[in-house]
């Protein structure tokens, strides 16, 4: 049971963390050119940052009262060393000119300028957020973390965290041996996987071998895990062969038509009864005071299929195969969880 002294250390890790991302996310914003919004965005409400800061704050208590309640450990230090922080911010702030050239460059910036000689779908091939390289270097793998950390300020980490709530159950309750998370990238979900359950037999897919050498890393200290290059719309698994499976923000960045392979993928490799969790952005509606801005993201960030994803009717993608079961917001992310039905059902 968490004490108050608990209680005490996590807000200040969390208010230490929100200090440091939120801070550079400003002051990049301020060295930054923005992207003219379209005509059809121009004139519509934003939040201000007083209610966003007031939405991650929410979300941070919301954090504490998952660890009161049980539902996983305390987070570990996720800022690491302060010489590694400041390594990493450097590195970050370094990059930003080449962000920024990409940003305001013509279309063929947007796309990967050295291409591999094969084994990669054409939509992958981009510079998703007008990041260095895409996906494809060890320099992206190293960098992505922290950047995904200022984009949502420090909340990032407490945002995955979320998808542990309801996969406390199904682990607890219902004997789940083996769990995929599918687009593992560096490893950091199932970081926090292996930390509230070091016992589970954990695999990892992602398409980059960049972002899996990281996961490597991360989780090298735990036992019973096993990382797989390869797509998330023609995984090398058997049929029904995991009892739950995790997707954490995927689905915005796949084209509407791969969306619905990894859907069937996923009905494939999990075993009917099983737990399906997924996390991704908010969509349209969601939060109405969001709206515009989930509109105007994938103009400055380069996200090229996140316009038809806020538009996606998420239950009637899982269907038929899966039955929904929770639904809650967690700041600018979602958490869906769908138990994977019967044969026939």
């Amino acid at each position: 049971m968490p004490t108050a002294l608990d209680r005490l250390a996590f807000n200040a890790a969390q208010a230490a963390r929100i200090s440091c991302f939120f801070g550079q996310k400003m002051l990049a914003a301020r060295v930054s050119r923005p992207v003219p919004a379209p005509e059809a965005l121009r004139g519509r409400p934003v939040p201000d940052r007083r209610r966003i800061l007031a939405d991650l704050q929410a979300l941070i208590e919301q954090d504490w009262r998952n660890i009161e309640a049980g539902h996983y450990a305390l987070p570990v230090d996720e800022l690491g060393s302060p010489f590694a922080a400041m390594r990493r911010t450097m590195d970050f702030f370094a990059d930003l000119s080449a962000v920024e050239r990409r940003r305001h460059g013509p279309p063929e910036a947007h796309l990967l300028s050295e291409v591999p000689a094969s084994g990669y779908p054409p939509y992958y091939l981009q510079t998703f957020h007008f990041q260095t390289d895409g996906y494809l270097s060890g320099a992206s793998a190293a960098r992505y973390d922290h950047q995904v950390e200022v984009l949502f300020g420090g909340g990032a980490a407490a945002m995955r965290r979320q998808a542990l709530v309801p996969l406390k159950a199904a682990v607890a309750g219902r004997g789940v041996a083996r769990l995929l998370d599918v687009a593992c990238g560096t490893g950091q979900f199932l970081r926090q996987i292996k930390t509230n359950y070091p016992r589970l037999h954990v695999t990892g897919i992602d398409l980059s071998p960049h972002y899996l050498a990281v996961a490597r890393r991360e989780l090298q200290s735990w036992s019973r895990v096993s990382l797989v290059h390869g797509a998330a719309e023609a995984m090398p698994f058997a049929e029904a062969q995991f009892d739950a499976i995790t997707c954490i923000y995927l689905f915005h960045e796949l084209p509407s038509q791969v969306r619905r392979a990894v859907v069937r993928e996923i009905r494939r490799v999990l075993k009917p009864g099983g737990l399906l969790v997924f996390v991704d952005s908010l969509q349209t509606g969601d939060e109405p005071d969001y709206d515009a801005m989930l509109d105007y993201f994938p103009v400055a960030f380069h996200e090229p299929y996140y316009e038809s994803y806020l538009r996606e009717d998420l239950d009637r993608l899982w269907s038929p195969g899966f039955t929904a079961r929770e639904r809650f917001p967690a700041y600018f992310s979602k958490v869906v969880s769908y138990r994977r039905n019967s044969e026939g059902g």
